[in-house]
Order: C-alpha cells, then structure tokens, then sequence
C-alpha cells in the first residue's frame, strides 16, 4: 500500500484486461463510514465469487435474483433466492457489507451489451 502521508493510503486494483479499476484507501472520501451503498463488482461467476468472500470470512447474502426483471432495488425487497433462472447478464447478484459497513453488490456479467 502505498503511502504518500499519513493521512492517505491508497490501493488500486486492476483486474488483468480491464479497462476499470477499483480504488480502496483512507483519506479518499469525506463520506463517514457506512453511509455508503450499492456499490457494485462485476463478477464472470456470481457463485464462485461468493464462494471466496465467504471463505475469507465475509458475510454474504445468498445469490439472488429480481422479481420484476433484471436489476436489483434497494434494500431486499423483490429478491427471489437463487441466480436468474436463464441465468441472463446482468441478472444475478449477491450483497454484503465490508468491515466499515459499506454496502456492495456482486453482480454477474458473462457478455456484455454492446458498446460497455
């Protein structure tokens, strides 16, 4: 992590072939710790990536699918247990807090639509 003083510490995570980036750190954000949601990591497999938080000690929601169609409201409500039934892009998730309670959702995305 690198430290350029002691009230900033940033790490930068590229996954390989990405054009995106995901930046955690202090001294990044005024927002207070928690009041943060919905933010979103796309993940190839929804189930394997779940699989991982879990066994590194993180609290996972089971996979989920909307009720009404392919994305996901705020809080639990519409949430049917289990990925999307066509198992369509876009469409399955799974949420957790990190250690600050920060709100997260994995989403899977096998193909993306065109122009993303």
């Amino acid at each position: 992590m690198p430290v350029t003083d002691e009230g900033l510490r940033v790490v930068q995570l590229t996954p390989p072939g990405s054009s995106a980036s995901v930046v955690f750190g202090t001294g990044l954000s005024a927002a207070a710790p928690g009041s943060v949601e919905g933010l979103h990591l796309v993940v190839q497999d929804i189930e394997a990536a779940r699989a991982a938080l879990v066994e590194r000690g993180a609290e996972v929601s089971a996979v989920f699918h909307d009720a009404g169609g392919v994305f996901h409201r705020a809080g639990t409500e519409g949430r049917v247990p289990g990925p999307d039934p066509e198992r369509r892009s876009y469409a399955s998730f799974a949420s957790f807090s990190d250690p600050d309670g920060n709100g997260w959702v994995l989403q899977e995305i096998t193909t993306r639509l065109p122009g993303r």
